[in-house]
């Protein structure tokens, strides 16, 4: 926890949570999770804010991703507490129920450099990039990507990071946006060019067991788009 506090803005909670769906109910999913998460956004009573949902285009198919951001453990509980009460909100979220395979959920903090980006659309495709880092490494990668970040910030930014609290421990998320996957292809290979990205990329690719990238299309609905 002492990591969290050095490397956290320790304002907010943001909770991932991956629906894996089943195939040939990818349109009624959708509408069902538009009903649901529109209804947790909307409720001005719970301490929660929509902050995107997505689904993978490049991936795991038939997969969506949902953020939502809690004012911190208090406003988690809260909502949670208030939502399991709401029969409108149970109803929402049990019409999901039989188009999903699987569900997981992980609660994330976001790093102290890199606050969210608010809710705007424009446009283009999003890429949640995703590392697994070897236990003990947290404070040496945020140190290291902090500095790249800086180098490559005229250049392209991400819309978010974070890391894992509760769930999966030791992850890394960077969530991105491209106005298509030739202009991703074109903006990655400039920050190469960038004096400092190399170096971050080399000393944090040493810090990671694995890493993951997925392409990701914004639902109607999502906040970030």
């Amino acid at each position: 926890m002492q990591h969290s506090r050095i490397v956290g803005r320790g304002k907010y909670v943001h909770g991932f949570e991956t629906h894996r769906v089943k195939p040939d109910k990818t349109e009624e999913y959708k509408k069902a999770a538009e009903t649901y998460y529109l209804g947790i956004k909307n409720d001005p009573k719970l301490n929660a804010k929509l902050t995107g949902s997505w689904e993978t285009v490049v991936g795991e198919q038939d997969t969506f991703v949902h953020i939502l951001e809690y004012e911190n453990y208090g406003g988690l509980d809260k909502t949670i507490s208030l939502v399991r009460s709401s029969s409108e909100h149970v109803k929402a979220f049990r019409e999901m129920l039989p188009y999903l395979q699987s569900r997981s959920s992980q609660l994330n903090q976001e790093f102290a450099f890199f606050p969210s980006a608010p809710p705007r659309a424009q446009g283009g495709i999003f890429e949640l990039r995703t590392y697994a880092l070897q236990p003990g490494t947290l404070l040496e990668w945020e140190s290291t990507w902090r500095r790249g970040i800086e180098a490559r910030r005229n250049l392209t930014a991400p819309v978010g990071a974070w890391f894992s609290q509760v769930g999966r421990l030791h992850q890394v998320h960077h969530l991105w946006q491209y106005p298509s996957l030739e202009a991703r292809k074109e903006l990655r290979e400039q920050a190469w060019q960038i004096d400092g990205w190399a170096e971050t990329v080399s000393k944090t690719a040493q810090l990671a067991k694995s890493m993951d990238s997925f392409i990701l299309k914004p639902l109607p609905f999502s906040p970030l788009k």
